[in-house]
C-alpha cells in the first residue's frame, strides 16, 4: 500500500463492468491477492486486478476523473478505511469489475472433513483484563468523562500453514447470507494480506440520491434453543440499558445526515434484526442526498456504535485503555462510483488473515448499566463468527 496522499500506477491492461448470473461461482473466483470481494443484501461485486492504488480517500474524485479520461479502468474506488479518521486507508480502482445478483443461500460452506489447520493463539487483553478495562470505563461513566465508549479485544491465532482464506469467505458467505461479506485486498508486499468478515452493519448507501443508514447497537448472543433464543431477541427489545445505548448512536447518526440530507425519516422505535450469532437493535434511516456514498459515510465515522459519547472522550478512552492498534476494525468497507453511488458498512465481525496468522476483533459498547462478566460474554461471542469460518 502507498503512503497517504500518493497514487501509484499500475496495470491497466483490459476493463470489464459485466454482470454474472452466478453469484456463488464469482465468489468462488476470489483469491487472496488478487482482489477484493463485497456483497450485501442488494448484490455483490468481484473486483480484481489495480489500475490504480492510492491510500487517500481525499484523493478518489481526482483519481476517478483520470480514470475516466484514460479509459483505463472502471470508474469505481472499492477498499477499506481505518478506525482512525487520520489513517492510511486501502483503496483501488480495479483493472475489472463483475457484478453479481445477492448471494441468499446460493453458496454451501466448505465441506465436512477437509484438513484443518492446528492453531496456537493468544487473547489481548487477558479475559480478565478486558473486565478491568470494562470496570474503568465504568470509572470514568461515573466521574461524568463519559456516556457510552465501545472496547475490543482481539484474538491472535497462528496455524501450522497457511490459513484457506477463500475457504474462510465462503464459510462466512454461507453462514451469514443476508450479511455483508467482505475480502478486502490489502496488498501488502509479502505474502497476501486480507481483511476478512461479514458485518451486520450498514454504515451509508446511495443509490440514485436515495440514502439508506442502517445503525445497529444493543447485542445479545443467540441461543441454541429455539424457545430460549426467542426470549432472548424479546428481552433485548425490552431492555433499558440496550435502548439507551441503542438511541445514543441513532441520535448521533441522525444529527450527521440531517445537514447533508433532505427528507430524512427516522423511526421512533428499534427493531430487531439477527445474525448466526448474535441479535440486534436496529434502525433503519432513510432520506436524499447530492452527496457522494463516500463523503456521507466520512460524515458519519466514526458513529457512537464503534466510538462512544462524547466522541473525543471516547477516543481518548479507547486510545489509552485498548492495547492494540484497531487498523481497520470498526474502520469502514465498500465501494463508491463517479456518480457518487456506492455501499459502505461497518468493518465488524472480521479479521485480517496473512500466511499462516490471523488477528481477530471483537468489541461491546458500554454504558453506565454494563456488568464486565457480560460484556466479555459478548465479545465472545462476536468472535464466534470469525471463528466458525476457519
Amino acid at each position: 500500500m502507498t503512503s497517504e496522499g500518493t497514487v501509484e500506477l499500475l496495470d491497466a491492461t483490459g476493463v470489464a463492468d459485466a454482470p454474472s448470473d452466478d453469484p456463488a461461482a464469482l465468489l468462488a473466483r476470489w483469491r487472496p491477492g488478487r482482489g477484493t470481494w463485497f456483497s450485501g443484501p442488494r448484490g455483490g461485486l468481484l473486483a480484481e486486478g489495480a489500475v490504480r492504488r492510492f491510500g487517500n480517500p481525499d484523493d478518489v474524485g481526482d483519481v476517478l476523473d483520470e480514470v475516466a479520461a484514460s479509459g483505463s479502468g472502471p470508474s469505481l474506488v472499492v477498499g477499506a478505511l481505518p478506525f482512525d479518521p487520520a489513517g492510511p486507508a486501502a483503496l483501488v480502482v480495479p483493472r475489472e469489475v463483475t457484478w453479481s445478483p445477492a448471494l441468499g443461500r446460493t453458496v454451501e460452506a466448505p465441506a465436512a472433513g477437509r484438513p484443518s489447520p492446528h492453531w496456537g493463539s493468544r487473547s489481548l487483553p487477558e479475559p480478565a483484563e478486558y473486565e478491568a478495562m470494562v470496570v474503568e470505563a465504568l470509572r470514568r461513566m461515573g466521574a461524568g468523562d463519559l456516556e457510552k465508549v465501545v472496547l475490543a479485544r482481539v484474538l491472535d491465532l497462528q496455524a501450522d500453514g497457511p490459513v484457506d482464506q477463500a475457504s474462510m469467505l465462503r464459510g462466512l458467505a454461507a453462514r451469514d447470507p443476508s450479511g455483508y461479506v467482505f475480502a478486502v485486498d490489502l496488498a501488502d508486499a509479502g505474502a497476501p494480506r486480507t481483511l476478512l468478515g461479514a458485518s451486520p452493519e450498514l454504515l451509508i448507501s446511495r443509490r440514485a440520491g436515495e440514502v439508506i443508514a442502517n445503525p445497529l447497537a444493543g447485542s445479545a448472543p443467540r441461543r441454541r434453543d429455539p424457545a430460549d433464543d426467542e426470549a432472548t431477541g424479546a428481552a433485548l427489545l425490552a431492555s433499558a440499558k440496550d435502548r439507551h445505548e441503542h438511541a445514543l448512536v441513532v441520535t448521533d447518526v441522525a444529527g450527521a445526515l440531517a445537514g447533508v440530507c433532505d427528507d430524512l425519516a427516522v423511526p421512533a422505535e428499534p427493531s430487531l434484526i439477527r445474525t448466526d450469532a448474535m441479535w440486534h437493535l436496529s434502525t433503519t434511516i432513510r432520506g436524499r442526498s447530492s452527496r457522494s456514498a463516500l463523503d456521507l459515510a466520512r460524515a458519519l465515522h466514526p458513529t457512537p456504535a464503534v466510538g462512544g459519547v462524547p466522541r473525543e472522550a471516547a477516543g481518548r478512552a479507547i486510545t489509552e485503555l485498548e492495547p492494540f492498534e484497531r487498523g481497520f476494525y470498526t474502520g469502514m468497507v465498500g465501494w463508491t462510483d463517479s456518480s457518487g453511488d456506492g455501499e459502505w458498512v461497518v468493518a465488524l465481525r472480521c479479521g485480517e488473515v496473512c500466511g499462516a496468522s490471523a488477528r481477530l476483533y471483537a468489541g461491546a459498547g458500554l454504558v453506565p448499566a454494563s456488568v464486565p462478566s457480560a460484556e466479555l460474554a459478548e465479545t465472545t461471542a462476536k468472535l464466534e463468527t470469525m471463528l466458525a469460518s476457519m
